[in-house]
């Protein structure tokens, strides 16, 4: 699926194609004829999952996990959260996009790793005068037992977007902004507290992109569901990509998060409610 967001008369196309087979996340964010995504220029973790969804511009971790696999508490030793979460890869039950392609709703059931059930309910809307995509996810437990929702979003970047120049700029950071190549060697990353404006929401953007004409990508989200703002990026061998990952826990292990307190339930029938948006001016 593919919508437009630019005035018919711009001579460069703009449009985000969905991907319907994964949760209708984002696999092409063409600005002024520049496809955003990273597309092949990526490494492998070995999960055809993850690595068609990483090709993309934005892909949903989640909801039941969002980094690396971990063992499923009280379970076989073989049993595994996937790296992710379950999410990645899984078709949409449902989509409707309204007449004038701004609006875009999907839904999503979910098959949660350790048995459980979810439903993800997405509304995309494009704001073609500002040059804005929102997103908000609601997100249901289906299932018959509770279990402690995970959340990360995954923007990624084409590294060779990037120059010399571009920045990492957030109220986030105590000094205000960082190079985009931050830390040592070909990968790295991080994950820091999200400093929340007084609107409740959360603010990072990469400056100036070289290759899309010197302009800016601008990330907000919610700070009280997705309270972490982490980065990754990596230029190892043919991989060039830079991410923005809103996340709604801090870059521990689960024993480690569940002994904190952090990981709260989410009851059968309850919800839970995330949203961002992004733009390039």
């Amino acid at each position: 699926m593919r919508t437009r967001f630019d005035a018919p008369e711009d001579e460069q196309e703009n449009h985000i194609l969905f991907d319907r087979l994964s949760a209708l996340d984002i696999a092409a964010f063409v600005v002024d004829g520049v496809d955003l995504s990273p597309g092949a220029a990526i490494p492998s973790d070995g999960d055809p999952r993850i690595d068609r969804a990483l090709q993309g511009f934005l892909f949903t971790c989640g909801p039941d996990h969002i980094r690396h696999p971990e063992p499923i508490d009280g379970s076989e030793a073989r049993a595994r959260y996937p790296l992710h979460g379950s999410l990645a890869g899984t078709p949409v039950k449902h989509t409707h996009m309204s007449a004038d392609a701004t609006l875009c709703i999907a839904t999503v059931e979910v098959n949660l790793a350790d048995g459980g059930h979810a439903l993800l309910e997405r509304r995309w809307q494009v704001d073609a005068d500002r040059h804005q995509v929102m997103l908000e996810d609601r997100l249901t437990n289906t299932g018959a037992q509770a279990f402690p929702p995970m959340m990360m979003y995954h923007l990624n970047i084409a590294g060779r977007l990037a120059g010399n120049e571009t920045r990492i700029v957030s109220p986030s950071f105590a000094e205000g902004a960082r190079d985009w190549r931050f830390g040592e060697g070909e990968s790295a990353h991080f994950c820091i507290p999200a400093h929340m404006a007084a609107d409740g929401w959360s603010e990072v953007a990469l400056s100036p992109l070289a290759g899309v004409g010197g302009r800016r990508l601008t990330v907000r989200f919610r700070a009280d569901t997705l309270p972490f703002l982490q980065m990754w990026r990596c230029q190892r061998g043919a991989a060039d990509v830079i991410s923005i990952e809103p996340a709604s826990h801090r870059l521990a292990k689960r024993p480690e998060l569940h002994a904190a307190g952090e990981l709260t339930l989410l009851e059968p029938g309850q919800t839970r409610t995330y949203a961002l948006g992004f733009g390039v001016v």
